[in-house]
């Protein structure tokens, strides 16, 4: 198992990355109100919002301090035009937080963590695979 201030690290690093997942949503919540992808937008910002309190949390807990950074991910997306261009984007941010919990997880305990970072990695994976099926929805439906 990592250290704590190993494992405060990546965790913060974590949260710098769902903070900027978290705005970026809620940018785009704004920007495609009404539109087609609505719903989706809004289930994504309020899972990465769960997912930077939570970790917030854990980062607390283990008696770091949580980060306040935003993570170069928001401007990366931002630049983006377009909705499947942003909403792309968004599913390759969320694809390395994947990459990054599967790495992790079997290093942790069993215990509240690893619970928590599962459900974070059951939460991504399920937006990555709506996401996708959004991006690849016939355009006449649109």
């Amino acid at each position: 198992m990592l250290d704590h201030s190993a494992l405060c690290d990546f965790l913060n690093a974590l949260l710098e990355a769902e903070r900027a997942g978290a705005k970026s949503a809620t940018l785009f919540r704004r920007e495609y109100a009404g539109g087609p992808a609505e719903a989706l937008i809004e289930q994504v910002r309020q899972d990465e919002a769960w997912c930077c309190g939570m970790l917030a949390d854990w980062v607390s807990r283990l008696h770091g301090a949580p980060s306040a950074r935003t993570g170069d991910f928001l401007e990366k997306v931002l630049a983006k035009q377009g909705l499947e261009a942003r909403l792309g984007f968004l599913n390759r941010g969320q694809e390395w937080v994947v990459r990054k919990l599967e790495e992790i997880l079997p290093q942790l305990d069993e215990g509240d963590l690893r619970r928590d970072l599962a459900q974070m990695l059951d939460l991504h994976v399920r937006n990555i695979a709506q996401c996708t099926a959004f991006l690849d929805r016939p355009k006449a439906l649109t």
